[in-house]
């Protein structure tokens, strides 16, 4: 695709922060600066509905407030803040972070994207993400929002869109002077073309759907961790009565559950590690 002209990327722009100043969602998250705040949120974005954050931001905030905190969080205590969210890896690499972040950069977020993209759980998203949001500086970033606005308006009739075709678009139509508003407005202009539009990002060449929770081995993993969650140890067998699954799916997720560090075990039993 050619370079677009000025024009072009003004009418682009326009159509954006058009949407964005009459339809543009009011999200806690939106209203600091605080990088902790943001990075917090852009973890719980990940795979999980705005709708479900919202139900749980401010009472993770509440509970561990900066990153000192999160780092010396029980894990028992964090997972039990942490239910309802799904993927439950993200509360245990988020806590690992913070643990970085206070051992390595005296609790303070680094601003500088090649340190940044080093720190657990951080890919290109997330740096991206927090560059704009926590430091408004103008990088170039995708999400499914982002994509799906980009294929909208430049790719009408094409499939099989890659992200390298997108990539130089978004880069020359970024708003430099404040690309913290531009990437909320992008955002938002990207879920309501979801709901109004269908889903442009099926698309993509990257697109592929999430695989169906029910019966799943994620099901599994979260029915045991709320379980052991509350308090007391309990055998595999005990484990599978009390979650309805397979007793063999049951054994299997323990497994991976004790490998990532999630659950331990004393003699025949289970239970979260402190």
């Amino acid at each position: 695709m050619k370079p677009l002209s000025d024009s072009a990327i003004r009418t682009f722009r326009k159509k954006i922060y058009d949407y964005y100043r009459t339809e543009g969602r009011d999200l806690p998250w939106r209203k600091t600066k605080d990088p902790y705040r943001i990075l917090v949120s852009e973890v719980m974005l990940q795979q999980t509905q705005v709708e479900r954050v919202l139900g749980k931001y401010g009472e993770f905030l509440a509970a561990f407030p900066d990153f000192q905190s999160l780092a010396e969080a029980p894990l028992p205590r964090l997972l039990r803040l942490w239910q309802g969210m799904g993927y439950n890896r993200r509360a245990l690499m988020l806590r690992l972070l913070a643990q970085k972040i206070v051992g390595e950069h005296r609790g303070r977020l680094p601003s500088d994207p090649e340190i940044l993209i080093g720190l657990p759980g951080i890919g290109p998203y997330t740096r991206g993400a927090v560059m704009a949001f926590a430091f408004n500086q103008p990088v170039v970033f995708l999400d499914t929002n982002i994509r799906r606005v980009y294929i909208d308006a430049f790719f009408p009739a094409r499939e099989k869109i890659r992200d390298g075709e997108i990539l130089p678009l978004v880069l020359q139509t970024l708003d430099v002077r404040n690309p913290r508003k531009w990437y909320n407005a992008l955002m938002d202009y990207g879920a309501m073309l979801k709901q109004r539009r269908g889903n442009p990002n099926k698309r993509s060449a990257h697109y592929s759907r999430q695989s169906p929770f029910e019966n799943s081995d994620r099901q599994v993993r979260g029915r045991i961790l709320k379980v052991l969650i509350g308090g007391s140890p309990l055998s595999a067998a005990r484990i599978a009565e009390e979650t309805g699954m397979d007793p063999v799916r049951v054994e299997k997720s323990l497994v991976a559950l004790e490998k990532e560090a999630f659950i331990a075990r004393r003699g025949r039993r289970y239970l979260i590690r402190a």
